[in-house]
């Protein structure tokens, strides 16, 4: 049964995943998000056969049927990535699941929407190298309002109403002061002031312990690759610039669904 729940949820992630694409290509366009979904190139129509996340892109061989150009592998990375999410917040809400349904539902609902936000915005920073304010800010609001009933220090995430503490409050511009004042004193060359605005958020959404554990893997995930670039460019003479977004997006939802508290504190 679990097997079979898992797999639902999987696939609805990959739905999802195919909406986020359109959020992520349409955010600061012209375009609603409505409307049928069509070639960028050529704009022809998709028809319902070419709309089937991931399985379409290999179908087509990742090119447009009308035009043939080279669909960006963007669609189906983030279509698995949403179904991966959904799928893992399954695995780590799933004893509740049977235990109380509704609880479940509130729970995992919540967190597939702030999950998903912070994979848009993740996705729109490696392709901008920008991390658009207003999604930020719709960001904050559901990590805020969730402070109030979601406790991440004691119940793991599970819906349970309460009073939030003073130090759920401050933890979270705790956790963002070293971003900015690296982004301070660099100009901006080491760290962008939008990682100091998106750390605040995740202080509300996991708590001080967890968003610190997930600011340390941050940077770990961060280091190695950066390393990598750096051979990469004295062998190749590449210049690269490594949004951080992504990683403190990682961090923040290893340090979740493991309950991580790496330096122990409360």
């Amino acid at each position: 049964m679990t097997s079979i729940l898992l797999i639902i949820f999987s696939i609805l992630g990959l739905i999802i995943g195919s909406f986020l694409n359109v959020v992520i290509l349409r955010f600061n366009t012209n375009k609603t998000l409505g409307g049928r979904s069509g070639c960028m190139a050529c704009e022809k129509e998709l028809n319902w056969y070419e709309l089937i996340p991931v399985f379409s892109f290999f179908a087509l061989q990742g090119r447009c049927s009308g035009c043939q150009t080279k669909i960006s592998v963007q669609y189906p990375l983030v279509e698995l990535a949403t179904g991966v999410i959904f799928g893992v917040l399954f695995c780590k809400f799933s004893t509740l699941f049977y235990a109380d349904t509704l609880m479940f539902a509130f729970t995992y609902a919540y967190y597939a929407i702030v999950f998903s936000l912070l994979l848009v915005i993740t996705v729109y920073d490696i392709k901008h190298k920008i991390i658009p304010d207003l999604l930020v800010f719709i960001f904050g609001v559901f990590a805020f309002a969730g402070i109030f009933f979601f406790d991440n220090t004691i119940t793991s995430g599970v819906f349970s109403p309460h009073i939030p503490t003073i130090s759920q409050f401050l933890g979270s511009f705790v956790v963002a002061i070293p971003f900015a004042l690296l982004w301070l004193v660099s100009g901006g060359r080491w760290m962008g002031l939008g990682d100091a605005k998106l750390a605040v958020p995740l202080g509300f959404l996991l708590g001080f312990a967890k968003v610190l554990s997930g600011a340390v893997l941050a940077f770990w995930a961060g280091a190695i690759v950066g390393l990598a670039l750096i051979a990469t460019k004295k062998l190749h003479g590449m210049k690269s610039e490594i949004p951080f977004a992504p990683f403190l997006a990682l961090g923040a939802f290893i340090a979740f669904v493991l309950d991580l508290n790496i330096f122990g504190v409360f």
